[in-house]
Formats: C-alpha cells, sequence, structure tokens
C-alpha cells in the first residue's frame, strides 16, 4: 500500500510539473516572446511496420535566445551546471509520451524472448547555450544542451490505453498483452549533448554542411553515451541545427532562427551508441518484471527533408535502428514528423 501511494504522489508531482513546464510557454508569449513551439509525432506505422518502438508524441516550447526563462527552471537545472557548463541561453520545456510493444501484439500471453510492453510519460525541462568560435581556421556555432525528464513508467504512463484507442480509430487491431508490461517506476533521465555546426559550403546558391556532436543519458530509463553526425544541402543552413528528434536518437533543436528567411534541406546521419541500461528491455530497476538481454552497442541510420518558411519548420525523417536485444529477427524502422512555429 506504501508503495502505491508513492507512486500516486510521485504520478502528481510529474503532472504538476507537466503543467508548470506547459506553462512556462505562454507567460514568455505574455511577456512579447513567444519562441518556438513544437509538435513531433514518431510511428513505426508512418514507415510500415508495427513493432517495439511503436508510436512516440512530444509537444516541446523552446525561447528565443535571450529570454531568462522561468526561475524555477533554472533552478531545477542548475546542479548540473557544473557538470555541463550550460547555465546559459534558451530553455526548454517539454510533455511526451513513448510506446513499446512487442512484435506480435495478437496474443496474450507473455512473449519471453521478445521486448516487453512498457510506456514512458515525461516532462522535460532544458537548455541550450550557443556560441561562436573558430577551430582550426573554421568558423563554427557551437549548441551545448542539458535536459532532464521526470516522468513515469508502467500502466500509469497510460500507454496501453493511447495506442488501443489510436487503433480504434484508424480501424487497426487492438494490442492484446498490455497486461505484461512494466510495473510503476519513477522515471528519471538526464541527457547532455554538445553539437559543432561549422559554415557552410557554398556553391550556385546551395549550401552544405556536416554537424558532429557527442552526448549521453544518465538515469534509470537510459544510461548511455553517443556519437554521431548529420550531413545536409540545401539552402539557408543556419535556419536551425537539423529537425529535432525524441531521445534517444539523434535530434536538432525546436528552435527555428529566423522567420523571415526560406531555407529547406535534405539530410542524413547516423549515431552509434554504447547502452549501459535500458528500461524498455532490461526491465523495471526494482520490481520483477520481464526482460531481455540487450545489446550494448546501437546504431541508428536516418534520412529526411525539411522546409522552413515564414518561421515554421516542417521535417520528415526515416529512421532505420540496428537490433536492439538477442533474438531480435530484424532491425527496426520508423517514420517521424515534425512541425515548429516559431511565434
Amino acid at each position: 500500500m506504501g508503495g502505491a501511494i508513492g507512486l500516486g504522489r510521485w504520478s502528481v508531482t510529474v503532472a504538476m510539473l507537466a503543467g508548470g513546464f506547459l506553462g512556462a510557454a505562454p507567460a514568455a508569449w505574455a511577456d512579447g516572446n513567444g519562441g518556438t513551439y513544437s509538435l513531433q509525432i514518431e510511428n513505426d506505422r508512418i514507415a510500415n511496420t508495427d513493432r517495439h518502438y511503436t508510436h512516440g508524441t512530444r509537444l516541446a516550447w523552446v525561447s528565443d535566445p535571450k529570454t531568462d526563462g522561468p526561475a524555477w527552471a533554472r533552478m531545477l537545472l542548475k546542479p548540473f551546471c557544473p557538470l555541463t557548463g550550460v547555465c546559459g541561453g534558451r530553455i526548454g520545456v517539454a510533455l511526451g509520451q513513448n510506446i513499446y510493444t512487442p512484435e506480435n501484439t495478437a496474443t496474450r500471453e507473455l512473449i519471453v524472448n521478445d521486448r516487453p510492453y512498457a510506456g514512458w510519460l515525461y516532462g522535460a525541462v532544458s537548455l541550450h547555450a550557443e556560441a561562436e568560435r573558430e577551430l582550426g581556421g573554421i568558423k563554427l556555432k557551437t549548441l551545448d544542451s542539458v535536459e532532464l525528464n521526470l516522468g513515469i513508467v508502467g500502466p500509469q504512463a497510460y500507454a496501453g490505453e493511447a495506442q488501443n484507442a489510436m487503433h480504434d480509430v484508424i480501424g487497426v487491431a487492438r494490442a492484446n498483452g498490455w497486461h505484461n508490461q512494466l510495473r510503476n517506476e519513477p522515471a528519471l533521465a538526464i541527457f547532455f549533448e554538445h553539437k559543432m555546426r561549422p559554415e557552410p559550403v557554398r556553391f550556385s546558391g546551395l549550401e552544405a554542411d556536416a554537424i558532429p556532436y557527442a552526448g549521453g543519458g544518465v538515469g534509470n530509463v537510459y544510461t548511455l553515451a553517443n556519437a554521431g553526425g548529420m550531413v545536409r544541402f540545401g539552402q539557408n543552413l543556419g535556419l536551425d541545427f537539423g529537425p529535432p528528434h525524441i531521445r534517444p536518437t539523434l535530434s536538432g533543436l525546436e528552435a527555428v532562427e529566423d522567420k523571415d528567411r526560406f531555407g529547406w534541406y535534405l539530410f542524413a546521419g547516423v549515431e552509434g551508441r554504447a547502452v549501459l541500461h535500458n528500461i524498455f528491455l532490461d526491465g523495471n530497476t526494482v520490481a520483477s518484471s520481464h526482460g531481455v538481454d540487450k545489446k550494448t552497442f546501437v546504431g541508428d541510420f536516418q534520412a529526411g527533408a525539411a522546409v522552413v518558411v515564414g518561421g515554421v519548420r516542417i521535417a520528415f525523417t526515416h529512421v532505420i535502428r540496428t537490433r536492439e536485444f538477442d533474438g531480435q529477427r530484424q532491425g527496426d524502422r520508423y517514420g517521424t514528423l515534425n512541425v515548429s512555429a516559431r511565434f
């Protein structure tokens, strides 16, 4: 009973934090600094599959560069400043939900050799510091980010209800094994990332650049180190750092730099991750639950296109992921659609 009460209080805390996160954005808008709003939808149906990481939704806001943002958010992230140096710059808030299932969702039985059913509901607050530097005679812009995620994994993430409600709407068979999902567990994740964006190479009115990065994550949701890069080809590449994606995969920044310039680009990226812990494969941290033997090294490959006009960015990405656990029949793929608007 005590554990249930504790989790209930944690759920209320997460709900209050999420409300505070999203409440910060309208407050900034009222002060005349609207920042950038972003809606991210990731789904394996877009890539014509239905397994494993099956859906992700993230609603986010990030301030303009000169906005201090709410004091409580900076105080929440201040303990991590000595680790990252990210104490100023843009501030961001987000609310998201991820959904994971085994490949066979028709059976009600526990599938012991496939990944567990799991849902993750979280609120996030982040800081993003940009700087201009010169390295080896090359001018570049750097982006340092730190993001704190607080949420819950398990039935109180309501992933099963969300998935089956949507399946009812679109006429797809329900997933029948959600009673086998991971147990309720408070979820904490801290992500760090450093990006470098050099001045683009220009030719015939077009531009090309490459954005290398490295980062990591710590917490009972993910503990990992990652590195990779993205190459882009188009016009006005300085409008962003690439399109955002739901972590732990390669992600840009929700912000769009300029409402008055038109830009577009094609992009391709690759990321490698060394994964020490993944709750969605390892199972619950404390409680007994179903889990599988994860692979330590995982790779993502992505390609897509983005267009920016009038402060609105629309981006589509196709992601291919290598096998994440022993016995997985094949790698996964999913599609992601992002719409960001700067006000």
